[in-house]
């Protein structure tokens, strides 16, 4: 058995035979492992969510139907955006935090407030490289002996490359997707095996970008354009063959934010081509990010969305 394909022994490569001969026999009689979707049905991982509380009033209810459960998981958790929607999911909710990132001495300020305006949550920082599958492994293993579950994972950890495709050398593309591909999908795959395995199904959402929908001007980021493209299907992927055992895999693009990796007076004419050609004429900030994401990480509002990516980019990919 070789990724879940039945291997007959009649058909392994004999090296006395031509080896082009035999790898198409092995091809044609092969056969593919498919997905099992759900049922729906009230026994199944996606049944209907139950009525909303009748006891709750108008207040309760609202608060309800965007109210964070359980445990969660930021990647890149030192970042701007990460901290300001961690802050954003322990304000609905969320009962243990685990921000995931490979230094969080920049960022000492912001978790020490955030410790002490949720005194009665507990939040840890991990340091975690997500281009490795065993720090990976051992970060989930910390998040559940400390926290007791995971029970939502939001993928912030990221890198940007810009450099023109002629000059960009093969490692630092390789790096870039490295980190914002395939780092999301070891550490959605770790994250997802141990929901599975505990039985505490959840919301998954991973940050693409703009970049994955449109080529952006004037900087050439061929690299960073096709790792979020190739995030954005990876979401789809996850969303088809995960939502059997209740787990919901979604993507939010935000556009060109207003935070320090857009700072500083090298900048300044990148900026104002972007802003001119947003119609909204502005960069985003922070805290736009926010409510998307609650939507998705809540079971009450987000509970059937699922594959879907929200764009918050003030419109800038519809030229």
């Amino acid at each position: 058995m070789v990724n879940g394909i039945p291997i007959d022994s009649s058909n392994t490569v004999n090296t006395t035979t031509n080896d082009a001969t035999s790898s198409r026999e092995d091809l044609t009689s092969r056969q593919l492992p498919e997905m099992t979707l759900s049922t729906g049905d009230e026994t199944s991982n996606t049944a209907a969510p139950p009525p909303m509380p009748h006891y709750l009033d108008n207040t309760g209810r609202a608060l309800y139907r965007f109210g964070i459960e359980g445990c969660g998981v930021v990647t890149g958790g030192a970042g701007v955006l990460a901290l300001a929607s961690a802050r954003a999911l322990l304000e609905h909710g969320l009962s243990g935090l685990a921000l995931w990132d490979i230094s969080f001495a920049h960022a000492a300020s912001e978790i020490f407030s955030m410790r002490s305006d949720f005194p009665n949550v507990k939040i840890m920082t991990l340091e975690c490289d997500v281009t490795d599958e065993k720090s990976v492994g051992k970060a989930v293993e910390r998040t559940v002996e400390g926290l007791g579950s995971v029970n939502l994972l939001c993928c912030f950890a990221g890198v940007v490359n810009c450099a023109p495709s002629l000059d960009v050398g093969v490692e630092e593309w390789r790096r870039v997707i490295d980190v914002n591909l395939t780092g999301a999908f070891i550490c959605a795959r770790a994250v997802g095996r141990t929901m599975i395995k505990e039985f505490t199904p959840g919301p998954i959402v991973f940050i693409s970008s703009l970049s994955a929908h449109r080529v952006n001007y004037p900087q050439p980021q061929s690299a960073y354009n096709s790792s979020k493209a190739g995030l954005t299907h990876l979401t789809r992927s996850l969303a088809a063959e995960w939502a059997v055992y209740g787990i919901r895999v979604n993507s939010i693009s935000p556009g060109y934010m207003d935070t320090i990796l857009n700072e500083g007076d090298g900048l300044e004419n990148a900026r104002r081509i972007w802003n001119t050609r947003n119609p909204m004429g502005r960069m985003g900030v922070a805290s736009e990010i926010t409510g998307p994401l609650v939507l998705l990480c809540s079971a009450a509002a987000g509970g059937f969305i699922n594959g879907a990516d929200i764009k918050v980019d003030g419109g800038a990919s519809i030229f």
